[in-house]
């Protein structure tokens, strides 16, 4: 198999010529490591360098012998060192994350871990550790965060699928600024790790992909139960029927929006309405400062997780708003606590009040183009915790809003700037219904593909 048919796969059609014996495991193997390393050169997206032998996994698995990496966000998976894209940690996973053991019996080849800002707490992969990385598009914009390094090379075709995690928009944000596929999962669509922080968690597991079908073939493959039955792969082929849908370019914070990003949302919507759907302006009743207030329970929560770890970070080594987040967490009292979960259940309710009479919404993911590097300090000592989320929120204002309320959404590559740069549009739907996601995303696959946009930087 030569790097250029490789990158041009995606995992379903790469599973398939396995599983027809046209090529081996070991050749596509051997492809996506050369795919791995060239592109590597130019985006700055590996931390270590590739894993040999290919950690372990079932060759029998779903999308096996499919290659794959995984993000520098945690303790993931057995054996492999992690250090969160800081300079002052060091540590090796004792066990696997429940995610890393469903990517391992889903036959995923896990060859490499991509970068992230520290602590996954940045719309930025800048840290001090790596340096920035470069997005394939253009090399002097950012790759957005935390899951840049996941999202540089699936766009850079070096991998057709890497894990990544969303707390605020990690996995749409990315997948925004590099022309790909981002769905944040339900709460409780795919599993927490050990010592996730009770209640409603903010964070979720999951990937990129550069299709629809992918993600759809990786949901069933490492789903958890949640509401309806059936196959996200079935829903590939599946008509919605008449959605009712409302579109929105305005943001809940009253950040100025990109005129580039807002005209490919209406486009979209337009698309929409086309295929048949009954779609209007709408935007949901999201009180901002609730949004903010609520992301706290998930820097806190890795604030206290920091804490607990069996070896302090030397503070000196941390950057500056991570510095913040673990003296903002020692501070942190119960009567924040309380008052940031009141936060999150008025952000839930009025998510959920909105979707009583919508069965998607359609948004912009990013407020503006791709940033160039080093517009989103983190290393900056003039932030609290809740100035840098106000931050990062001004760049993504759309995102974090249904990590507080726990619905799914996606960001899909519909469209691109006059500069050439990919511009992503934000579907949600109601909680547990990423059936609806997947069949939506499929019609505007269809009708507005994305296959033909190559980025300047790809290893074919």
């Amino acid at each position: 198999m030569e790097l250029d048919e490789y990158s041009s796969l995606d995992a379903v059609a790469l599973r398939e010529l396995i599983r027809a014996g046209t090529v081996g495991a070991a050749e596509v193997e051997a492809v996506a490591r050369r795919a791995l390393l060239a592109v590597d050169a130019d985006l700055n997206a590996l931390t270590l360098p590739l894993f040999d032998p290919a950690l372990g996994h079932d060759p029998h698995g779903p999308l096996g012998g499919v290659p794959f990496v995984i993000k520098d966000s945690s303790p993931f998976a057995r054996g492999v060192p992690f250090a969160l894209g800081s300079r002052a940690i060091r540590g090796v996973a004792r066990q696997d994350h429940p995610m890393m053991e469903r990517f391992r019996a889903a036959g995923l080849v896990t060859l490499g871990q991509s970068t992230a800002p520290e602590l996954s707490l940045s719309f930025s992969t800048e840290s001090v550790l790596h340096g920035p990385t470069n997005n394939p598009w253009a090399p002097d914009r950012g790759v957005g965060g935390s899951s840049g390094g996941a999202a540089a090379l699936v766009a850079a075709g070096a991998v057709p699928l890497a894990h990544g995690n969303d707390g605020a928009g990690s996995l749409r944000i990315p997948a925004s600024c590099c022309g790909i596929v981002g769905l944040k999962p339900s709460r409780g669509r795919t599993p927490d790790g050990p010592g996730s922080p009770v209640g409603r968690p903010v964070g979720v597991e999951f990937a990129l992909s550069r299709t629809v079908r992918d993600t759809a073939h990786l949901l069933q493959a490492v789903k958890s139960p949640l509401g309806r039955g059936g196959s996200f792969v079935d829903d590939l082929r599946s008509d919605p029927g008449r959605l009712r849908i409302a579109h929105t370019t305005d943001a809940w914070s009253g950040v100025a929006i990109d005129p580039q990003v807002a005209a490919v949302t209406v486009a979209a919507a337009s698309v929409l309405e086309w295929i048949g759907h009954s779609v209007v302006a709408a935007t949901p009743g999201i009180d901002h400062d609730s949004v903010v207030e609520a992301e706290m329970l998930g820097v806190v929560a890795a604030g206290t997780a920091l804490l607990g770890a069996p070896v302090q970070p030397a503070q000196d080594r941390l950057e500056a708003v991570s510095r913040r987040v673990l003296a903002e967490t020692r501070a942190f009292t119960p009567e924040d606590w309380a008052r940031s979960a009141d936060a999150q259940e008025r952000v839930t309710r009025a998510v959920d009040r909105f979707f009583g009479g919508f069965d998607l919404l359609v948004s912009p993911t990013l407020g503006r183009l791709p940033a160039r590097h080093g517009e989103l300090d983190y290393d900056n000592p003039e932030y609290s915790v809740r100035d840098w989320l106000r931050r990062i929120f001004e760049y993504g204002p759309f995102t974090a809003a249904f990590n507080v309320s726990g619905h799914p959404a996606i960001s899909l590559p519909l469209g691109e700037s006059r500069e050439g740069l990919p511009i992503g549009v934000q579907l949600v739907a109601p909680l547990g219904r990423e059936d609806l996601l997947i069949r939506v995303s499929a019609q505007l696959e269809q009708a507005m593909p994305w296959s033909d946009r190559q980025p300047a930087h790809f290893a074919g």
